[in-house]
């Protein structure tokens, strides 16, 4: 009976080794972000489309503190600002004075890669998580969304394993496109003014109300 106990176990390492170490790193990181209140990062994020072949590369900042508040900032090639908070969405480009408003229900009731490098995304119920290996000492995960959407439909993550902390994402939408960010910074538990979550249009900006747009928007792009 130990004899056979043990082959069972030894084929339970051969045949589900990746799923294992992937539920294992998977706790690991929601552990790690449970436990997370704010953190500030660089970025530079790489965005692709499938159908022209266009590929344009972006540098900026991102801000984050709990409950869900974020002001990501992009300084080249353009000004760009993304500020989410409970209340409302704004979406801010400078060079066209323009400034969006978004329902901040967009980021509610599915997976998206905002939740997903912040840590707010809830890896072992929205995704199927799969174990890909070390890359630049980052262990990559790869996540299959159990409800695709059309922002969203796969995406790999790079995790520093010893913190649990998400360095690097890559996603793809439905259409083929695909967003890569890499935090080139990163500092937890920072702290943040409210006052950084706040957003009034300059004067003579033209302000576009979103709010009541059925279809979904890529936040990130």
């Amino acid at each position: 009976m130990p004899q056979l106990l043990f082959v069972f176990s030894l084929l339970a390492c051969l045949f589900l080794p990746g799923k294992l170490l992937a539920d294992d790193l998977t706790g690991n990181i929601q552990q790690h972000y449970a436990g997370m209140t704010s953190f500030k990062a660089e970025f530079a994020q790489t965005l692709t489309h499938r159908e022209s072949g266009a590929v344009e590369k972006r540098q900026g900042t991102l801000t984050f503190a709990k409950p869900l508040r974020l002001l990501w900032q992009t300084s080249s090639p353009r000004k760009e600002l993304l500020l989410i908070t409970k209340d409302v969405i704004w979406n801010y480009i400078p060079d066209e004075e323009i400034a969006y408003q978004y329902n901040p229900n967009l980021m509610h009731g599915a997976a998206n890669i905002i939740q997903v490098i912040t840590g707010q995304a809830d890896l072992m119920r929205d995704f199927e998580v799969k174990r890909v290996g070390l890359e630049n000492n980052l262990q990559r995960l790869k996540l299959y969304p159990k409800n695709p959407t059309t922002q969203l439909v796969e995406a790999d993550i790079w995790v520093d394993a010893k913190s649990g902390v998400i360095m690097k994402s890559e996603s793809v939408d439905f259409y083929g496109n695909g967003n890569t960010i890499a935090f080139t910074s990163y500092t937890e538990n920072v702290q943040i003014k409210d006052s950084l979550f706040r957003f009034s249009p300059p004067k003579g900006v033209e302000v576009e109300d979103r709010r009541n747009d059925s279809q979904g928007k890529d936040l990130l792009r």
